[in-house]
């Protein structure tokens, strides 16, 4: 997959590979397995925290440590992870996220919006 990769296509056929790719060499499977690629969530969701902190400098005793492309990326990361983590739970990733985004879409938009 190239870097300019962009499509939705390519995005449901990343999630799957990843998911291939963890699940094929888990050290710890069954529903603990299952536990920690949830838990994997807060580990990103923390990795987003510590870089705003770091792109505002919030920290005395660091300083700033990272940018705002820092924090982009870890964003990337958690959405990546939850994806991976949803694909863990279904096979049917891409009908369920977007059944679900036409649900949060009307509910906060109204029913046009989706």
């Amino acid at each position: 997959m190239s870097e300019h990769d962009t499509s939705s296509e390519d995005l449901w056929k990343s999630v799957d590979a990843l998911w291939t790719w963890l699940e094929t060499d888990q050290p710890v499977g069954g529903r603990e397995g299952l536990l920690l690629r949830m838990l994997k969530l807060s580990e990103e969701v923390g990795e987003v925290s510590e870089a705003v902190i770091g792109a505002l400098g919030q920290n005395p005793r660091k300083g700033v440590t990272h940018t705002w492309e820092d924090v982009q990326g870890e964003l990337c990361d958690v959405v990546i992870t939850a994806l991976v983590a949803l694909r863990t739970l279904t096979p049917d990733t891409r009908e369920v996220f977007h059944r679900h985004l036409i649900r949060v879409a009307e509910r906060s938009l109204g029913p046009e919006a989706a």
